[in-house]
């Protein structure tokens, strides 16, 4: 197959040969345009895959090999069990372990083109990109990743807003030894 890699900018994939946009580029957001870009290149592999793929036919099964498709164009350094720097966030030397596509970078894709298939006027309940194969996947790449570099990957906290004591709370006893 001859697809576009995915570029380092914003973690998303870019299509050389995506056609024109009904608006003006310079009027879409980063996100509209990285969508729109994911969205052509999903298009373009459906169209290389052998034999090819119509979108109403696209399911979890055939995102999954799109996502596997893309590991080889991955930046991401992902050691194996085998190697002496599994488990190290950084390693002291090179080794031989393969890249692969972050975990991020394969969750954020899934989300914009799981929007883009809505979009294009795919019924939520049909979206293969929403799969459970496919959300399973991505848990068990962020897993594989965080224990082959040694970190985790914990949901961050939200902060919730100080607490104010209420307008109708008593004052504070005034000083004693102020007399």
């Amino acid at each position: 197959m001859n697809i576009s890699p995915l570029t380092n900018v914003g973690g998303g994939m870019a299509s050389s040969s995506s056609p024109p946009a009904s608006s003006s580029p310079a009027t879409l957001s980063r996100y509209e345009n990285q969508k729109r870009r994911d969205w052509n290149t999903f298009g373009q592999y459906l169209r290389n895959h052998r034999p090819p793929l119509s979108l109403s036919r696209c399911s979890g099964a055939h995102v999954l090999e799109f996502l596997r498709y893309l590991d080889q164009f991955g930046k991401t350094k992902v050691h194996t069990q085998l190697c002496p720097f599994f488990g190290h966030p950084n390693p002291p030397a090179p080794c031989p372990c393969p890249l692969r596509q972050a975990w991020g970078s394969l969750d954020a894709l899934i989300g914009r083109l799981r929007a883009a298939f809505e979009e294009h006027g795919g019924k939520p309940e049909a979206n293969p990109f929403g799969a459970r194969a496919v959300r399973l996947y991505l848990r068990e790449v962020r897993d594989s990743q965080a224990k082959a570099r040694g970190i985790s990957y914990e949901k961050k906290k939200r902060k919730r807003p100080p607490q104010h004591p209420p307008n109708n709370a008593v004052p504070p006893p005034p000083n004693a030894s102020s007399h």
